[in-house]
């Protein structure tokens, strides 16, 4: 079984009236052209070891993601342990090629010279360099120069709110584990990305400062024009917090098993986590887990 990860039919409870949002629904022009994936794993096999050994992960797995013209999207995927969630997220960053089938990026293949940034759950900043070098580097990376960089990304330094720490090294104890994620969702952000992946970027983090984290991050997407966040998490509260769909996956091999719609306020603080539409979410994916 495959499915869409935004087919609002598949697998997909009833949601209760109040949590309702007619404004999710795509609407086109009627002479408008038809509207390519962001993403589309197509017909994707993984297969590690041969024989009696062969470990099946993917087996004609398919996954999309459309386009929403003009408007940003937040897209969550979970399921157990070892069902392919990190594998998903190195294919679409290029990390990874499957043993067989399509990554398209708006019905094309990737371009070797575009890259797709990911923020992981380990510290990825380089140590040796300070805060503000850390953000400058894809920048360089990309032909723009040091000082033009260097603008570009104290700027962002003061959208993830590190401008003060800009001459630091990036590394623990200077910064905190918070401030080092903030690192790298800056140095991801810099370059103005249209897809952002995270893999568990706050698995590491204590119960306080992963709040605030998710608070954060919210605000950053919703500052955001037309970008789509894709993230790997374990918590269903956070899932459903940052998340307009959730996608679950079960394993061995993985297929998707339920696709739901969050319908909560698109500008999200704490009354969001207290809503009974909330724990509604909440509920219909830690069943879709189970």
């Amino acid at each position: 079984m495959t499915g869409n990860v935004f087919d609002p039919n598949y697998g997909n409870p009833a949601i209760p009236e109040s949590a309702a949002n007619p404004g999710d629904e795509i609407v086109q022009p009627a002479n408008a052209a038809p509207l390519t994936d962001v993403v589309e794993l197509r017909g994707i096999e993984q297969v590690y070891g041969q024989g009696d050994k062969a470990q099946v992960v993917f087996r004609n797995f398919s996954l999309s993601i459309p386009d929403i013209p003009d408007r940003g999207q937040f897209c969550t995927i979970m399921g157990p342990s070892g069902c392919g969630k990190s594998t998903i997220l190195r294919y679409i960053s290029g990390l990874q090629n499957p043993t067989a089938g399509e990554i398209l990026f708006k019905g094309k293949p990737r371009d070797p010279q575009k890259s797709v940034p990911m923020v992981f759950q380990q510290y990825s900043s380089f140590e040796w360099k300070s805060v503000l070098h850390n953000v400058t580097l894809p920048l360089e990376l990309q032909g723009v120069g040091r000082r033009e960089a260097e603008d570009q990304a104290m700027e962002m330094l003061k959208v993830v709110g590190l401008e003060a720490h800009a001459g630091k090294f990036a590394k623990y104890p200077n910064l905190s584990g918070g401030q080092l994620q903030r690192v790298a969702i800056a140095r991801s952000l810099v370059v103005h990305p249209s897809i952002l992946l995270m893999d568990e970027p706050f698995g590491a983090l204590d119960v306080k400062t992963r709040r605030e984290m998710q608070d954060f991050l919210r605000t950053i997407f919703e500052a955001q024009e037309d970008m789509t966040v894709i993230l790997v998490t374990h918590s269903e509260s956070e899932a459903v917090f940052l998340s307009d769909k959730v996608t679950v996956l079960n394993a061995n091999p993985a297929m998707i098993v339920a696709d739901i719609p969050i319908h909560l306020p698109a500008v999200r603080d704490d009354a969001a986590r207290i809503a009974p539409e909330f724990e509604h979410y909440v509920a219909q994916v830690r069943k879709a887990l189970s």
